[in-house]
């Protein structure tokens, strides 16, 4: 059972960081590109976006370990 959980949480957590690098990225070549307070701006977005995407795969961590997989099932 536990191992069942931890197969289920892996696609979150990888989702996750792929989609961290991805905010990190594109804004980091907005960033290069960009001049002025733009550049400021524009760093402080991937890092909110960063934050609540921890904040959305922590929820469905705890979620899956609850015995929650099936999230539609709510609705």
């Amino acid at each position: 059972m536990l191992n069942s959980h931890r197969k289920k949480m892996l696609p979150p957590i990888v989702v996750s960081v792929i989609i961290i690098l991805y905010y990190v990225v594109y804004f980091g070549i907005l960033i290069t590109l960009l001049e002025g307070i733009w550049k400021y701006v524009l760093g402080i977005v991937p890092l909110i976006f960063s934050a609540v995407m921890v904040k959305v795969c922590i929820e469905r961590i705890k979620e899956i370990k609850e015995g929650e997989e099936d999230d539609i099932s709510k609705y």
